[in-house]
Order: C-alpha cells, then sequence, then structure tokens
C-alpha cells in the first residue's frame, strides 16, 4: 500500500476533533476538480495557496489604521492578518475545530483590502456602479485575480469564510471562528498603535471595559478568547459581561480613534488619488497591465479597473498617482 500522508491526516482529524468541526475529507470541493495532494489536506492545502498568493505579499504594504505611519511597529494589513490567525488558532485549537481550515480563512480574509484601508474601500464604494466590499473582493482575488486570472481554486469552505468574515454567518464554525478573531484583533492592536501614536492613553480607556477585559492589550485577549472557549461550539459567543465590555470598548475606539481627525486628515487626499486613478483608467482602458485588459474583457472596463486598484498598495497607488499627475522637473541642461 502506498503511504499518503494526507489520509493519515484526515484519519487523525476524525479521531479528534469535535462533531462540530469540519472535516477536511468532508469538504463541498473546488470550483474546478483537480488530483488531491497526497501530503496536505485539502485546507492545509488552501493555507499554502494563500501565503504563497501574491496578494497575501502586497498585504505588508497595505494601511491598517493610520496611512504609511513612519514608525516600524505600526499594524499593517499584513501583521493585522497574522494575529487574527494567531487568535483563531487558539480559540479552534482549544475547541477542537479544523485548525487547517481557521487558519485559511484567516489568512485570506482581507485579500480584498484596497490601499489606504477603509477610506480606499469607502471611495470605490462610491464611485463604482456595483459598489465595492473588500470580502466581495477577496473572493475575486482568489477567484479571478490571483496566478494571472486562473485563481487560487481554493475550496468551498474557505471561501465561504472569506465572503462572510465580516457581514454574515459563515457556514463552518471555523469560520465564524475567524470572525470573532478579527474584532478581537483589530480593536486591540488598535488600542496600542493609538497610544503608540498619541492619540490615547491606555488611561482613556473605559474603565467599566477595562474592568472586565483586562488593562494590557495580553489580558484582553485572553478574557475574549477564553469566553469564547468557555462557551463550547454549540453556541460560539462572548460571555454577556464580556460581550457588553467588548461593545463599549468598540465604541470607544470608533469615537477616540477611527473618526478621530488626527487620524483622518490624511484620508481626503487618498480618496482623491484612488478616485483619479479609477477615473483615468475608466477613460484609458488600454493602459492597464495585460492582466486586467484580461479581466475588463471577462467582466467589463469598470470592473477590471477597480480589481486592478483595488490591488495596490498604498505606496503603488501614490508613486502611480504622482506619475500620471505631477508634473516632473526640467532635469536637462
Amino acid at each position: 500500500m502506498t503511504f499518503c500522508p494526507r489520509i493519515t491526516a484526515e484519519e487523525i482529524e476524525c479521531k479528534t476533533l469535535c462533531e462540530h468541526a469540519c472535516l477536511s475529507k468532508d469538504t463541498r470541493g473546488r470550483q474546478k476538480r483537480e488530483p488531491k495532494c497526497p501530503i496536505r489536506t485539502d485546507f492545509a492545502r488552501d493555507k499554502d495557496r494563500i501565503i504563497h498568493s501574491n496578494a497575501f505579499t502586497r498585504l505588508k504594504r497595505k494601511t491598517q489604521v493610520f496611512l504609511s505611519p513612519a514608525g516600524d511597529h505600526y499594524r499593517t494589513r499584513l501583521t493585522h492578518t497574522l494575529e487574527v490567525s494567531q487568535i483563531a488558532r487558539t480559540i479552534a485549537r482549544a475547541m477542537r475545530l479544523n485548525e487547517d481550515l481557521t487558519e485559511a480563512i484567516a489568512l485570506g480574509h482581507d485579500l480584498g483590502h484596497t490601499p489606504f484601508g477603509h477610506a480606499g474601500e469607502a471611495i470605490l464604494n462610491e464611485i463604482c456602479p456595483f459598489g465595492f466590499h473588500h470580502y466581495e473582493q477577496g473572493l475575486r482575488v482568489v477567484d479571478f485575480i490571483e496566478k494571472d486570472g486562473k485563481g487560487l481554486n481554493l475550496t468551498f469552505e474557505v471561501r465561504d469564510g472569506i465572503l462572510k468574515h465580516t457581514n454574515d454567518i459563515a457556514l463552518t464554525k471555523e469560520g465564524y471562528i475567524v470572525r470573532l478573531a478579527d474584532v478581537i484583533a483589530y480593536i486591540n492592536h488598535d488600542i496600542e498603535d493609538a497610544i503608540r501614536g498619541g492619540i490615547i492613553s491606555a488611561d482613556d480607556l473605559p474603565q467599566c471595559a477595562t474592568k472586565v477585559l483586562g488593562r494590557t492589550k495580553s489580558e484582553r485577549i485572553t478574557t475574549l478568547v477564553t469566553s469564547i472557549i468557555r462557551n463550547g461550539t454549540d453556541n460560539i459567543r462572548f460571555d454577556d459581561d464580556v460581550k457588553k465590555a467588548q461593545d463599549v470598548l468598540h465604541s470607544y475606539m470608533f469615537d477616540a480613534v477611527y473618526k478621530n481627525p488626527k487620524c483622518k486628515s490624511e484620508e481626503s487626499k487618498a480618496k482623491l488619488m484612488i478616485e483619479k486613478l479609477y477615473r483615468y483608467f475608466c477613460e484609458s482602458p488600454e493602459k492597464l497591465p495585460d492582466e486586467f485588459k484580461n479581466l475588463a474583457g471577462r467582466f467589463g472596463k469598470e470592473r477590471a479597473v477597480c480589481d486592478y486598484i483595488a490591488c495596490m498598495t498604498d505606496n503603488f497607488a501614490t508613486d502611480l498617482f504622482i506619475g500620471l499627475f505631477v508634473p516632473k522637473g526640467w532635469d536637462k541642461y
């Protein structure tokens, strides 16, 4: 009998994971059929495909909250993704859910984000005739944009988790875990970044929330993760008092940080850049890179331009804008 590590891994899942876990052998499959990997389960294979994708690499140059921060320790979309992945894996392991599926969804959940964070998402949603949401764009990235338009051909469960990590309930417990881990991660690392940036201080945090959750990032994450695990897989949720404290902290962050003029001061410029780039390429689609010209043939000009801009990093979008719209000085004598 030929040795097949994948089959061994699938058998271990059957013996060790809980009844609510999504087993690799039970996946609904891929959009295009392909031979199984002899070494990795389908979900482990998806995780690798995401990590090795161009879209994942670009996350290191995309804004999380602070636009193009000067310091080395502010989060980017990539470091946020890694923190979500680690929190989600911790919960999945403790609850005996499928860790590979959880990690694959977590690593892919923000692949559809634009340059300049939610400012970029907001302006594309405003000017594109079909609207724009990063979780929907994430599916376009893995289905149509990666690998020169061939896509990553991910499993149904990973695609479902990417699509539903923000505004819907995933069909797997693993997908819902990622949704909660996303909130846990961004609220707490954004607090740390806001303190580092002098926007708030630790003493400004609502005491009614920190009394329940903890004063440090580590304490708060531990409280939130423990609360989810304690409630079990039948009803994945926070305890009522923890949920209430988390909601208070969430509201505070929106008022004190996410809507703070100091954080928002450059967003209008970012939006202007993205809008001008969008108008430019819609008027001159022949200037699109070849891979996006192909997408224009499949999905229409506006959709391809939106795809191109959404894929850009902060630096690339800025440099392209300067090259197209800022006059160069005369350097010949």
